[in-house]
């Protein structure tokens, strides 16, 4: 038997309403989520305690450097570096030494014009001031195998060469001329052979005798060293350079105020 209640059609019709207003309009939204609850007290505290014990302390950042006056390169400098570490650096020799151990600058006067101090003649006022007019030296004959005495007179050669010196101090340059580095020396008697003057020790050089002869040129290197380190004068350089000082520094002290200054 068939059921042919209104009412059960009514409600089939409402229940295919609302299935075709459910599938055109979605799923139903949800509704919002609340927010969590705050930490309570307790929990904050304990938080920030463990944060505290946790934190490492940092160090400050270092202060940023200088500006640099100079804009050096990189590779410049690297090497600049390595050159400094590889060589140390070296202090300079004092051309000016002391004497050695058990030597001093003053020795006995090895001649009368001599004073005690090495490599230094009394000056010319006081040589004439004690009637000392002549200056002597030995020289010697190689071939021969003689020695013979030579006098000079002392005002007469120290002007002949004090003015030769005033006239072309500029034009030698601080170098000895030709001259002085080949001294015309006197020939001996008996044959003929150049005489050369008579060295023995350095500190008993007839510096004075030497000088009137224009003899200096024959001294070494080693001696005319010896004479510029016990003046004060830079010992180093070429034997012309050397000989020019010891002519300069002779006249110097023969007449401390002549034009003699090196």
């Amino acid at each position: 038997m068939e059921n042919n209640n209104p009412y059960r059609y009514e409600e089939e019709e409402d229940n295919e309403d609302l299935l075709t207003l459910s599938l055109s309009t979605g799923p139903r939204p949800q509704p919002p989520s609340l927010p969590p609850p705050p930490p309570s007290l307790e929990q904050q505290q304990q938080t920030l305690f463990l944060q505290q014990f946790l934190t490492v302390p940092q160090a400050p950042p270092p202060p940023p450097s200088p500006p640099s006056f100079h804009n050096y390169d990189h590779a410049a400098v690297c090497q600049e570096i390595t050159i400094s570490h590889s060589r140390p650096p070296r202090s300079r020799r004092n051309p000016f030494q002391a004497p050695r151990p058990g030597r001093t600058e003053t020795v006995p006067p090895p001649f009368p014009w001599a004073t005690t101090q090495r490599a230094t003649v009394q000056t010319l006022d006081y040589l004439l001031s004690q009637n000392m007019t002549k200056i002597s030296g030995e020289v010697h004959c190689r071939r021969c195998d003689k020695v013979f005495n030579i006098e000079y007179d002392l005002k007469t050669k120290f002007t002949e060469i004090a003015s030769f010196i005033s006239n072309n101090r500029f034009a030698m340059h601080d170098r000895a001329p030709s001259d002085w580095m080949n001294p015309n020396l006197p020939s001996c008697e008996f044959c003929g052979s150049c005489l050369k003057p008579v060295v023995t020790k350095k500190r008993s050089i007839n510096w004075l005798f030497l000088l009137l002869g224009k003899m200096l040129g024959c001294c070494k290197l080693s001696e005319l060293k010896y004479f510029c380190k016990h003046t004060k004068n830079h010992r180093t350089g070429a034997k012309d350079r050397l000989l020019y000082l010891t002519y300069v520094g002779l006249c110097k002290q023969l007449d401390p105020n002549g034009p003699f200054d090196v």
